[in-house]
C-alpha cells in the first residue's frame, strides 16, 4: 500500500474514528484503525465490538492495499508531523513508513484480515431528518439515560416513529426526559440506540443544515453524518412505558433561569459527599426554596403565581438542573401532583419536550 494525502484531513478522520476504539481489547485489531486505501480514497474504520465508525479521505494513490495501525500512535504521529503532505506506506512485513517534511516513523502494523468486520445493516426502516433537529433532540434527551449496567436497556434512549412523530425517550430511574418532533415520514418503527453512540452523534454533527440519514436494521443502525458513517448495535429489552398524568393539582409558569440560578445557589452547600434535597414550597404567589447541610443552611424565593394546591416537596439538585438546563425556552410550564410524585417540567405552549424529575423524601424540620 502506497499513498499521498493531506495532513489536516487525515489527522480529523483519524482522530474521530478513533472515539470508537477499544482502549483495552482482547483482540489487539480493536486497538487500532483499520486502513483501506482503493480508488483514490482512503476508508478509515474504528470499531470495539458495539459501536463502529466509518470515513472517508482524499489521497493519490499509487498501490492500494490495507493495514490496521495503533489507534493512538497513529493519531498522535500524525497530528505532530510538520508538513501538510503525508507520504505513508506499507511492505510485506507489515512496517508502515510515515514521511512528512524531515519527519520519518517506521510503525509496526496488524494484518486487516485481523480486524472484526463491521456489522452489515440490512435496511428495515429509514429516516431523513435535519441535522440540528437531531442534535437538538438527542442533547435535549441524553442526559436522562443511566450509566448503571444492572439495565443495560436504560443506558440507551428510546426513538420512536410513528404517525409523522419522531419520538426520543430516556430514563434512568430518577428522571425522564422525553422531546418529540413532526418528520416527514409514514414509517412505524420503535428501536433502543445506546447513549454513548448519541453522544458520538453530537460530536461529528458539524453542519446543522444537513440531513441526516438513519438506517434502522433488526439488530443494528447506522447513522450517516455528512461522510461518516455511526454502525451501533441495538440494544434489547423492555423499555418502561410510563402513562403521563392528564392533570396537575398544582401549577405554575415561571422563568427558566431565575428557577435554575434559584436551585445552583442552594447547591452550593452539597457535594459528592454532602447530599441534601433542594426542598420547594410552593405556595399560592411564591416559592420558598431551602437547602441544610452540615456546612450550612439556604434560603431562596421567587415570586410566581401558583394555580392549585400548596405543596412541599423536596429534589435532588443536579437532576432539576438537568432538566432546566436542557430547556430551551425562556419560560417553564411546572406541573406537580402532590409531594410524591415526579415534577412534570414542560414549554409553556405545546409539548416539544417533557422532563420528569423524581421528588426525593424530605425529614421532618
Amino acid at each position: 500500500m502506497r499513498f499521498k494525502c493531506m495532513r489536516t484531513d487525515l489527522s480529523s478522520a483519524v482522530s474521530n474514528v478513533s472515539r470508537a476504539v477499544s482502549a483495552k481489547a482482547t483482540i489487539p485489531a480493536l486497538e487500532g484503525v483499520l486502513i483501506k486505501a482503493y480508488n483514490n480514497q482512503l476508508e478509515i474504520s474504528g470499531y470495539d465490538l458495539e459501536i463502529g465508525i466509518v470515513t472517508t479521505v482524499e489521497a493519490s494513490i499509487t498501490e492500494e492495499g490495507e493495514i490496521v495501525v495503533s489507534a493512538r500512535l497513529f493519531n498522535e504521529i500524525i497530528r505532530k508531523l510538520p508538513e501538510e503532505i503525508v507520504n505513508i506506506e506499507t511492505d510485506d512485513r507489515l512496517v508502515t513508513y510515515i514521511n512528512s517534511g524531515s519527519a520519518d516513523y517506521q510503525i509496526v502494523g496488524i494484518s486487516s484480515t485481523e480486524y472484526p468486520e463491521l456489522p452489515n445493516v440490512e435496511e428495515i426502516n429509514g429516516l431523513t431528518i435535519n441535522a440540528e433537529i437531531l442534535k437538538n433532540m438527542i442533547r435535549q434527551t441524553v442526559f436522562a439515560t443511566s450509566d448503571n449496567m444492572a439495565k443495560p436497556i436504560y443506558t440507551g434512549s428510546l426513538f420512536e416513529i410513528k404517525d409523522g412523530l419522531f419520538k426520543i425517550e430516556a430514563v434512568d430511574g430518577f428522571r425522564m426526559a422525553i422531546r418529540e418532533e413532526n418528520v416527514d415520514s409514514d414509517i412505524t418503527s420503535k428501536f433502543v440506540v445506546p447513549g454513548k453512540t448519541q453522544n458520538e452523534i453530537l460530536k461529528l454533527i458539524t453542519d446543522n443544515k444537513k440531513d441526516i440519514t438513519i438506517v434502522v436494521g433488526q439488530r443494528h443502525i447506522i447513522f450517516k453524518i455528512e461522510n461518516y458513517s455511526i454502525v451501533s448495535r441495538l440494544l434489547e429489552g423492555n423499555f418502561l412505558d410510563y402513562k403521563m398524568p392528564s392533570s396537575a393539582s398544582t401549577e405554575f409558569v415561571i422563568n427558566t433561569r431565575i428557577l435554575a440560578s434559584s436551585v445552583e445557589r442552594m447547591a452550593l452547600l452539597t457535594n459528592e459527599k454532602i447530599q441534601s434535597p433542594v426542598r420547594c414550597t410552593i405556595t399560592a404567589d411564591e416559592i420558598k426554596l431551602s437547602c441544610s447541610t452540615s456546612v450550612g443552611r439556604a434560603n431562596d424565593v421567587i415570586a410566581a403565581s401558583v394555580r392549585g394546591n400548596d405543596v412541599e416537596i423536596g429534589f435532588n439538585n443536579r437532576y432539576l438542573l438537568d432538566a432546566l438546563k436542557n430547556a430551551d425556552t425562556d419560560e417553564v410550564k411546572v406541573m406537580l401532583n402532590g409531594s410524591l410524585q415526579p415534577m412534570i417540567i414542560r414549554p409553556v405552549d405545546g409539548q416539544s419536550f417533557t422532563f420528569l424529575v423524581v421528588p426525593m423524601r424530605l425529614a421532618a424540620e
